[in-house]
């Protein structure tokens, strides 16, 4: 099935994170999406009960387009630490438990890492677009670079203070947003969705 393209109008992003919300909204303001956030139309978050990036955010897109009536764009997103088996992988949210507490995820992973030699990480997004007839589409992107400690830097979110991405010198949340969009796992994932479903507005 090809990938169905989006011709403006409202699009429910479904998510409660207000940083990652704006980050997308930034992504698509050239293609003409009204972007509402799943927390404005007052969406319940559903239970991520994939096993993986891409389950869980056809699960995500699917529940807001359904309860929306509108077509809904999903992210799920995460760090995976190769020293540490992939983890936190789909449980990067959930590391910083119901409180959002990234300081106190950040320090989980480097004390798990204790002195592992291999430092190496990537960071991973899936993108799903679905439909309210339950047609979907799905994009993955990814980063690889590296974690570094103690955390560096006030931009961005989450988990971006102790991430460099290769070949660069500062990390996530050093780097301008903008420079940031350019090469981050969302960017990549962003660039093969807007090539398959989205037209310049």
């Amino acid at each position: 099935m090809s990938p169905r393209r989006f011709g403006g109008g409202k699009l429910v992003i479904a998510s409660h994170n207000q940083g990652k919300v704006r980050e997308i909204g930034d992504l698509l303001a050239p293609f003409g999406a009204d972007v509402v956030s799943a927390a404005t139309l007052g969406l319940p978050e559903p239970e991520e009960t994939g096993a993986t990036f891409i389950a869980n955010a056809e699960l995500k897109a699917r529940a807001a387009a359904t309860a929306s009536g509108l077509p809904a764009l999903a992210d799920d997103s995460g760090l995976a630490v190769t020293a540490l088996g992939g983890a936190p992988g789909i449980f990067s949210a959930r590391w910083a438990g119901p409180d959002k507490d990234f300081v106190a995820a950040m320090a989980r992973i480097h004390a798990e890492l204790g002195a592992a030699l291999d430092r190496s990480a990537r960071f991973v997004c899936v993108l799903s677009l679905a439909w309210p007839d339950g047609h979907c589409d799905s994009f993955e992107g990814t980063v690889a670079g590296e974690i570094v400690w103690p955390p560096q830097g006030d931009q961005g979110f989450g988990y971006d203070p102790i991430f460099r991405p290769t070949g660069g010198s500062q990390t996530f949340a050093e780097i301008e947003p903008a420079a940031k969009h350019a090469i981050s796992h969302r960017a990549d994932a962003f660039r093969q969705l807007v090539a398959a479903c989205f037209s310049p507005g």
